[in-house]
């Protein structure tokens, strides 16, 4: 009886709403052809439209909710091993690995590269002292260095504790060392009338010479006839090459690597200051030894196998988080049409980026460097490639990538999470101060590098004063700072200690203090949130009306039981 008043009163609400709502020119006719009252098959139809789009609410409900679930969360949802989360941890290992190997084979090299320019240096530049600048001020000195140098080039295998070998055939006219000096076409330079005639061409002037065992060589003493054109001079090379072999390699079961260096010794007289520097440069290139035998050892490609499992399992990486991405978006356009179509309302920027997960955007730039810098490594160790600085790069900065996705993990529990919530709440304030900030810093690089740039060390280059006033504003070398200043003259030194002065004040007791103000207010603003009831997103809040839980279930639907290996690693 209940339920028969119930449906009375129900369908006379129908009635009223269809006539409020109906025009009246097309009552009466209705009416009387009997068709006022609603049919029982459309209330059916409409309770059981109803009912499935209900169902379908919450299905994407549901859909979203698995969406943004922990891994573990969705283990429990769904059954399904989180196969993405172990795939992570043993990239994580071995990509630490991989980099670690590398570590130690390209320290051994840069260290050899540097021992032998050391020795180079101690054995091509007369006098030399290490770590002080090399320069001559008179003829006879100049002429003095240059016969030096290629003396004991051509007497290298005498007197060297190295092994080296001299490789012919790269200088001027198949030689194996080079003697040039570069000059003016025409340089006239008189002080005395303050005149000066000079045509800015540059000429190169050059012999060459071979190694004592050469002999026959001609032009094999010529150097010491060579005249030197000082009033136009520009500067003076000698360059030569040298082979190698890096055995210290055997200690890594490696096998040894075989260098050519490319020296050239500079003695610099481009100022025309009456003081000409002398500098060595030295180039190696690495390629594989011809015949190599070590005794006792035989050929291993484990460390390939090593590298090419970590590129596999890398791209595996990436695939699964390429693929996590594309759900994100596909998920996202559902979102984005059933707010549309059902409820008539857009979705906010900010609901739609949720749906973009930057760490697997972090996790494919990682995968991408180290798949790159694999390659290389195999190619540095089959001595096709000498790449070490490319390599080193990929790997180091991919390294970095991966462990800082573990705060990826990390971020789904609370306690953990405050590094992630302030930095990303703190985020826009910062870009905001630093951009202003950088204005006046790069005011006192300016004017630190234009006036204080011939009296101090620090200041001789735009990249120095930023370093040295970087090191300022963390409280480092102050005092050095202050004591190399040069007293050349009393008005630039009393800039400079204003200049000093005030920098550090500015930017250690405000603009420090205000950039550190900044974070804390931050990390206060999350603190307090979370004692206080936090803004609900649209997103969020339709996620909320979910009520099932991760173990209820719900989740584990028909399609579960048969999919590709790809979908399903969640």
């Amino acid at each position: 009886m209940a339920s028969s008043s119930y449906t009375c009163i129900r369908d006379s609400a129908t009635e009223k709403d269809r006539l409020l709502s109906s025009p009246l020119g097309s009552y009466g006719s209705r009416d009387l052809l009997g068709s006022g009252s609603p049919h029982p098959a459309d209330l059916v139809g409409s309770e059981h439209s109803q009912q499935h789009e209900e169902e379908e609410k919450e299905a994407l409900r549901r859909k979203l909710k698995y969406f943004f679930m922990s891994p573990c969360d969705k283990y429990h949802a769904k059954g399904r091993k989180p196969f993405k989360l172990g795939l992570q941890l043993l990239k994580i290992i071995i990509v630490t690995v991989q980099l670690v190997l590398f570590g130690l084979s390209n320290q051994m090299v840069v260290t050899f590269k540097e021992d032998n320019t050391a020795a180079f240096k101690h054995l091509f530049l007369k006098g030399y002292r290490d770590n002080t600048p090399q320069a001559v001020h008179t003829q006879k000195e100049l002429y003095s260095h240059i016969n030096f140098t290629i003396e004991q080039y051509l007497a290298l295998p005498q007197i060297s504790l190295g092994r080296y070998a001299y490789v012919l055939g790269v200088g001027v006219n198949g030689s194996a060392l080079s003697l040039c000096q570069r000059y003016y076409r025409r340089g006239t330079i008189d002080p005395v009338n303050d005149t000066f005639d000079i045509d800015p061409h540059v000429v190169t002037d050059c012999i060459g010479l071979n190694p004592l065992m050469h002999t026959s060589a001609p032009g094999n003493s010529a150097y010491k006839n060579f005249t030197i054109k000082f009033y136009k001079l520009i500067n003076v090379t000698v360059d030569f090459q040298l082979k190698a072999i890096n055995i210290q390699t055997i200690i890594n079961n490696e096998i040894p690597d075989c260098y050519t260096f490319a020296v050239t010794i500079v003695m610099d007289n481009k100022a025309h200051s009456g003081k000409v520097k002398i500098a060595l440069q030295n180039q190696a290139s690495i390629k594989e030894c011809k015949d190599p035998n070590v005794s006792g050892h035989a050929e291993s490609y484990a460390r390939e196998f090593f590298d090419v499992l970590v590129a596999f399992v890398c791209l595996l990486s990436l695939l699964l988080c390429g693929r996590s991405i594309l759900r994100g978006f596909l998920l996202q356009h559902e979102y984005v049409q059933f707010f549309k179509n059902r409820l008539g309302r857009s979705v906010s920027w900010g609901d739609r980026l949720e749906f973009i997960n930057g760490w697997y955007i972090l996790l494919i730039v990682s995968d991408i460097f180290t798949i790159i810098g694999s390659f290389i490594k195999i190619g540095i160790e089959s001595k096709n490639l000498s790449s070490y600085d490319v390599c080193g790069i990929l790997l180091g900065t991919s390294t970095l990538l991966v462990w800082v996705g573990v705060i990826r993990y990390l971020s789904f529990f609370q306690k953990y999470n405050i590094l992630i919530v302030t930095l990303r709440a703190a985020f826009p304030n910062v870009i905001r101060f630093c951009c202003c900030a950088a204005a006046i810093y790069l005011g006192y690089c300016f004017c630190g590098w234009i006036v204080l740039g011939p009296y101090h060390t620090k200041f001789r280059s735009l990249s120095m004063v930023s370093e040295c006033l970087f090191s300022l504003i963390n409280g480092d070398d102050m005092f050095v700072t202050f004591a190399e200043m040069e007293r050349s003259g009393t008005l630039v030194w009393i800039f400079s200690q204003v200049y000093l002065y005030t920098f550090i004040s500015l930017f250690i007791y405000m603009v420090l203090s205000l950039f550190i103000a900044l974070i804390t207010g931050a990390y206060d603003t999350i603190m307090a949130q979370t004692q206080e009831q936090v803004r609900v997103t649209d997103l969020s809040a339709f996620i909320a009306e979910c009520m099932d839980t991760p173990s209820s279930g719900k989740f584990r639907g028909p399609e579960g039981s048969s999919c590709s290996f790809l979908c399903c690693c969640n």
